[in-house]
């Protein structure tokens, strides 16, 4: 499997690897199909698309945009607090 983020074929499909840095966590390498969207990807990195933002050179980026990018970072909107 290639390392710089191009696509890779699985037989069925393309699939495209992307590190992704969740700030303040650590990063981690996805693999998503090579039409996915940016709300995929922050699925594939365990996350739910409200409650995280992809930037992407510093930028967001919109869910529904498809990934173009090998390397992102992902920010966290909601995170858990101290009750009470």
């Amino acid at each position: 499997m290639p390392t710089d983020g191009s696509p890779v074929a699985d037989g069925r499909n393309c699939r495209m690897d992307v590190t992704v840095e969740v700030v303040g966590e650590g990063e981690r390498d996805c693999t998503v199909d090579d039409d996915a969207t940016y709300a995929d990807l922050i699925r594939a990195a365990g996350h739910h698309p409200q409650e995280a933002s992809v930037l992407v050179d510093g930028s967001p980026v919109p869910d529904d945009r498809p990934v173009d990018a090998d390397r992102v970072r992902l920010l966290r909107l909601i995170k858990g607090g101290r009750g009470g």
